[in-house]
């Protein structure tokens, strides 16, 4: 996991910005909530009035409502107002007419009346207590003077323990009346507030939508240069592995590692990026503001995050042991589809299409229930965080009705409970999100940290870059055997190919013929003994010299999609046409490669399925010569050749490659017939070295070989000579 997590640190600059991004869309959604409690309590319920403060009073309500004032409020408010008369022209008045935005509010038609304007720069929010005490009063006053039906009115507005929010709701209440009184077009100052609210939401929404698009680009562009990133290093390890790390993964389970879970990975940390940090931020930032509205309905929002956390932790528990067998099944269905279709041919022959289906559906059954089984417990999160909403949302507006009820809060304030109180769920929902994608994606990730920490058996550390003998291979007291095995394959192995020599090894099936040639390019390492090319041990020569000097053709042709010339000039980035043609000469080649329309250029099917067995390897031992190393290693390259075509192969390759060190291993005799020496293996160990004809008087292996390959007066002809 924590090389997973270096790859991140890459683009921490890219993280550090989405967070920041997320932070600001976090403020911009908690706005709304706020804009939606203005809306109902300012613009509808006190019909655009901020506050309690009346910016034009009359003369005679201001005489009354300062007469009732107790001293202190009284020399508050008459600090804050001054004289206006509209009707007098003198300089003072045509000041405050053109200095004092308030008197914008009266109409010309009201001149005849005197006013008294709130002086600018006073601040409202100081003076607001004063005047909510002087209107309070001025409503007592006023409401002495209704009939008795509304005399509970009266006793409840002389009460002197009226707490403050209801003294400003009176005080809102008279401010309204104040205007209308005085011909302000309440209906104008309603209208202006909700369009300047209401394009507030609207701005403040469509900036939350645009930072959530930055934050999506963001998560996406840091997810597909994470996973490019671990596609490339994978790709680069798995090129360095042998053979030994080759058979500990497995070719399906390192193709499901370098794809599925790579991909699993990004489309993980897509989402993760956004909810890993959004939840938190949302989860902190909308408590903050419950706290302000009202602490007593605090409780609703504790208990719903209990009940979530408990309904994850219950669903979590269930889901993350399936989580973890999940990618095994994947591997498991890889290997099984790639068997059925590597081995299609020989499926039809032997008609096992029920048993391989059979295979597949067992295979598939097993993720499917998988699958099915984590569905089921995954969707019961929905409806059970939908409850949890809905049943936090019921619970805040019953509670909030008794405190509206009882004058504690407004409407729009138990309005924005509720919409803090689903974006504290929800956040807490995305975070729940993050349990259920986190431990596939850990599964995942560890996966891939296997391959990119795994380490390589067979290491490139060698340095040594001075030759003593050209173009030779030798083994010295050469033993080799697999990890884990209690024998060796082969033993006590020596000889030595000399440049301008062909060296052919033959053996029965198993007796260690493609382990000493994966020897010799360091497919695999002596465990006794050396290999030397040139003189040097293989392992003090640095790997990409060591390849360039040796050129395999491997006992199976493998054949790459593309054309003739790109298999032949193999990733060559500058093709010679001549280099080209002679290798394809050497390698009898010509005969079908003019044969096609194209001639070099023909197309080849992925894996060489419109090529023979024998043009396979014809085009493999093509390219090894195309190489021009100085060693060239034949693994059983000509089986697939019928005898004429082997014959002119041989004698093309004595003739025209008389100058390279040759090392042929072969099955059949007449392959290596006319070789320099030959070395005869027999369950891992040399039992016989020499020419063909001193073999066959020496060598009592090579000799039954002869015998099931010659007929008796080959054979007898051959040991005459």
């Amino acid at each position: 996991m924590k090389t997973i997590l270096s790859y991140f640190k890459k683009h921490l600059l890219s993280i550090l910005v989405l967070v920041a991004v997320l932070a600001i869309q976090v403020q911009g959604e908690l706005l709304l909530p706020q804009y939606t409690s203005d809306i109902v309590n300012v613009g509808i319920q006190q019909k655009g009035i901020k506050d309690s403060v009346p910016r034009i009073i009359d003369e005679n309500t201001y005489g009354v409502m300062l007469s009732l004032s107790n001293q202190s409020d009284k020399k508050h408010i008459a600090e804050a107002y001054e004289l206006w008369i509209p009707s007098m022209k003198n300089s003072k008045n045509e000041n405050i007419a053109k200095e004092n935005p308030n008197s914008k509010l009266i109409k010309k038609d009201r001149y005849k009346t005197n006013y008294y304007l709130l002086k600018k720069n006073v601040d409202i929010e100081k003076l607001e207590p004063y005047m909510n005490n002087a209107l309070t009063k001025y409503a007592s006053y006023a409401s002495a003077n209704m009939p008795d039906s509304k005399n509970d009115m009266m006793k409840f507005l002389s009460d002197k323990n009226i707490p403050d929010f209801m003294k400003k709701q009176i005080g809102m209440r008279f401010v309204t009346q104040i205007y209308k009184n005085n011909g302000v077009d309440v209906n104008k100052i309603q209208t202006g507030y909700l369009w300047k609210t209401g394009l507030l939401m609207l701005i403040v929404a469509i900036a939350t939508g645009i930072l959530s698009i930055i934050v999506s680009y963001f998560s996406s562009k840091v997810s597909a240069k994470v996973s490019k990133d671990l596609r490339k290093d994978s790709y680069k390890k798995v090129l360095e592995f042998s053979n030994h790390e080759m058979n500990r993964f497995s070719i399906a389970s390192l193709i499901s590692r370098c794809t599925n879970d790579i991909q699993q990975i990004q489309q993980s940390s897509v989402m993760g990026l956004r909810f890993l940090f959004y939840g938190p931020i949302m989860a902190v930032c909308a408590f903050l503001k419950v706290l302000t509205l009202d602490v007593s309905m605090v409780w609703i929002i504790v208990l719903a995050i209990f009940m979530t956390l408990m309904s994850i932790l219950l669903i979590m528990r269930k889901a993350l042991p399936k989580f973890k067998i999940i990618q095994s099944i994947v591997d498991k269905l890889n290997l099984v589809t790639r068997e059925f279709i590597s081995g299609i041919e020989v499926n039809r022959v032997f008609r096992t299409n029920k048993h391989e289906l059979k295979r597949f559906d067992n295979v598939n059954s097993e993720l499917t229930d998988t699958m099915l089984y984590m569905s089921r417990i995954m969707s019961l999160m929905q409806p059970i965080m939908m409850l949890i909403m809905n049943g936090a949302t019921l619970l805040i507006v019953w509670v909030g009705a008794k405190n509206i009820n009882a004058g504690n809060i407004q409407v729009g304030d138990m309005m924005a409970f509720i919409q803090y109180a689903i974006q504290i769920i929800m956040a807490f929902l995305f975070i729940s999100m993050m349990s259920v994608i986190l431990p596939r994606a850990m599964v995942s990730a560890n996966r891939v940290s296997e391959v990119l920490d795994s380490d390589i058996a067979i290491k490139d550390s060698g340095r040594n870059i001075d030759f003593t003998k050209e173009g030779s291979v030798e083994f010295d007291k050469v033993s080799f055997k697999y990890e884990g095995a209690a024998e060796n394959v082969i033993e006590d192995i020596s000889f030595e190919a000399k440049k301008g020599k062909t060296t052919a090894i033959i053996g029965s099936t198993g007796s260690g013929k493609t382990t000493i040639v994966n020897m010799i390019p360091r497919f695999l390492d002596a465990t006794a003994g050396s290999v030397k090319v040139d003189g040097v041990d293989v392992r003090d020569i640095p790997m990409h010299i060591l390849r360039d000097k040796v050129s395999v053709v491997p006992q199976k042709p493998v054949i790459f999609s593309g054309t003739i010339a790109s298999n032949i000039e193999y990733a060559k980035g500058m093709r010679s046409y001549k280099n080209m043609k002679e290798a394809a000469e050497i390698a009898q080649c010509m005969d079908f490669v003019d044969s096609k329309e194209n001639r070099f250029e023909s197309e080849i099917a992925q894996g060489g399925a419109n090529l023979s067995g024998g043009q396979k390897q014809r085009l493999s031992i093509a390219r090894a010569l195309a190489r021009e190393s100085e060693i060239l290693v034949f693994d059983d390259s000509f089986s697939a050749l019928d005898s004429r075509t082997d014959r002119n192969l041989r004698e093309a390759i004595h003739k025209e490659l008389s100058e390279k060190t040759l090392i042929i291993v072969a099955q059949r005799i007449n392959t290596i017939i006319s070789a320099d020496e030959i070395i005869v293996l027999d369950e891992g160990k040399i039992v016989g070295k020499g020419t063909h004809g001193e073999l066959l008087k020496s060598c009592e292996v090579y000799y039954e070989i002869a015998k099931s390959q010659l007929t008796e007066e080959e054979l007898k002809h051959e040991i005459e000579k």
